[in-house]
């Protein structure tokens, strides 16, 4: 997809390259002492910019506020579900209606231009079972994203959004797994596996805090040995990585926000689970690292 043809990526400065040559004197001239040349003024933003930034911010509250909204009419009754249902029921049950809001909510976000992505590569792991997807988390939508591309789908999360008013109630019914009792997730993590279930992990524990990948933790890795089951890798690049943990709640990021996921290879841990755990570590260093060019090659003579 080239996101330059989209009507909502607008030409911005890039690069010291990219603004107009500095003003200087003539050869031979200096200046007076306590004197300096006229600096550079930026332009003003025109009307066009000026509109678009309103209608960003317009857009901006109005998909929080979808979002806010569909999850809490979701979590309520989905925590009284959850002390219902069997578990063979409110589990698929949860899971499909978690996956059709995620998928309804980024659907509005690209209708009104505030993201772009290219994340149809995650499709071809919709059937798939007894798996576990590990991928990099740059930014607060990446389960977002996953998710709304598999139907079915277990994960690993923070026992802060378990206890969330918003969606605790839909994670618990989902029979998604907290992260803040280790011997607890690695049981529950294998015996989803072994039920053919799919799990989606981000072996940082958090989102990423330092480029291109932070240190991965070891718990889901051994998980994936006592359950045999393979983990397969998911790459996510965007424009905007949240570094500081505040991006889309306290501070707008820069729209529109533009994603790519993409498969990587598929893992099998050995015996070694640390030695492993450094290996996979590296493997995703070395897929979000940008290639270093050396520049153009030097012609060889002909024979």
């Amino acid at each position: 997809m080239d996101h330059r043809s989209h009507p909502s990526m607008r030409p911005s400065l890039n690069s010291v390259s990219d603004l107009p040559p500095a003003k200087t004197l003539p050869p031979g001239k200096t200046l007076p002492p306590g004197k300096t040349l006229p600096q550079r003024k930026s332009s003003p933003p025109d009307a066009a910019t000026m509109g678009w930034r309103l209608y960003e911010s317009v857009a901006f509250a109005f998909v929080l506020f979808v979002f806010s909204l569909c999850s809490l009419c979701w979590s309520l009754p989905a925590a009284l579900l959850y002390h219902v249902l069997p578990r063979r029921v409110g589990v698929p049950l949860g899971q499909l209606v978690i996956s059709a809001g995620f998928r309804f909510y980024v659907t509005i976000l690209k209708m009104t231009g505030l993201l772009v992505c290219d994340i149809g590569a995650l499709d071809c792991l919709r059937d798939e079972k007894g798996i576990m997807i590990a991928a990099n988390h740059p930014s607060a939508l990446d389960a977002v994203l996953i998710i709304s591309r598999q139907r079915r789908i277990t994960c690993i999360m923070k026992a802060l959004i378990w206890d969330n008013v918003f969606l605790g109630g839909g994670a618990r019914l989902a029979g998604y797994i907290r992260n803040d009792a280790p011997h607890s997730m690695l049981r529950k993590s294998a015996e989803a596996l072994r039920n053919d279930q799919k799990i989606l992990v981000f072996p940082e524990g958090t989102r990423t805090r330092k480029a291109p990948v932070g240190d991965f933790a070891g718990g889901f890795a051994l998980a994936a040995k006592k359950a045999g089951a393979p983990i397969q890798t998911v790459i996510i690049e965007t424009n905007f990585p949240d570094v500081d943990g505040r991006w889309f709640l306290f501070r707008k990021p820069p729209f529109p926000v533009v994603y790519r996921a993409r498969l990587g290879r598929r893992f099998k841990v050995g015996d070694d689970v640390q030695a492993f755990v450094g290996e996979l570590q590296r493997y995703f260093q070395d897929e979000l690292t940008p290639p270093v060019h050396s520049g153009p090659k030097t012609p060889q003579p002909a024979v």
